[in-house]
């Protein structure tokens, strides 16, 4: 196991594809990566099997793994239930959906999946997709505030707006990003795209089935796409 983390692949919607998450992995490993942080969607129909399928793939690869569920990842008691199994097993794998977890050296990762909306008076849901209020994402992250010594990275469900260059997004999500200053973010999007907010780095990995993903590295902070394996013949 890594004792620290420098270089982080970064995948987003695998789906519940096992070969494709795997093909992901392989290539991780073969960049040299510390880590693996995927945003969701997890699964194709929020079924227990997909998710026992993809966080056992993640387990077998033995990289520390930090993941949050997208907002088709409905109901959410069925990705908890299998997180929570996978995790028994794997306990170098992690769920940060809404919480936290450290990684090797001086590392936290951190996140909020599903879709995050910023009008308070919209309803949460987490049964037939997930949606939370953005208030929610502030409550479940304030323990950040007892963490400001360590090193953070983000895994949002939900962009964070941008407003110098215009990007939709969530205003709160950016404020949490200024307020706590992660190192990176990785959130979820369509395309592949860098930015800086503030003194973060934000990574939208667009889809692990256009063949592509992101690497990042911590200490430059700097990524940049690679492609998966080819699939097996």
């Amino acid at each position: 196991m890594r004792e620290h983390v420098r270089t982080v692949a970064l995948g987003a919607n695998p789906r519940g594809d096992v070969e494709l998450t795997r093909r992901f992995l392989e290539r991780a490993r073969a960049e040299g990566a510390d880590a693996v942080a995927l945003v969701g969607n997890l699964s194709a129909g929020g079924e227990a099997e997909e998710y026992a399928g993809l966080l056992r793939t993640l387990g077998d690869a033995g990289l520390p793994a930090f993941y949050v569920p997208g907002p088709d990842d409905a109901p959410v008691g069925r990705y908890l239930r299998e997180a929570y199994n996978a995790e028994i097993v794997f306990p170098f794998i992690h769920g940060v959906h809404g919480t936290f977890a450290f990684g090797p050296g001086y590392v936290a990762f951190a996140g909020m999946g599903g879709e995050v909306v910023d009008e308070p008076t919209r309803v949460r849901e987490e049964v037939e997709n997930l949606r939370y209020p953005a208030w929610e994402a502030e409550y479940r992250l304030k323990i950040l505030q007892e963490l400001r010594d360590y090193q953070k990275v983000f895994l949002l469900g939900t962009r964070p707006a941008h407003k110098g260059l215009g990007e939709a997004g969530s205003e709160v999500l950016a404020e949490l990003v200024n307020t706590y200053t992660p190192r990176l973010v990785l959130c979820g999007g369509e395309g592949f795209e860098r930015v800086m907010l503030g003194t973060s780095l934000v990574v939208q990995a667009g889809d692990l089935t256009s063949g592509k993903f992101m690497l990042a590295d911590l200490r430059a902070q700097e990524a940049r796409e690679a492609g998966l394996q080819a699939p097996a013949p």
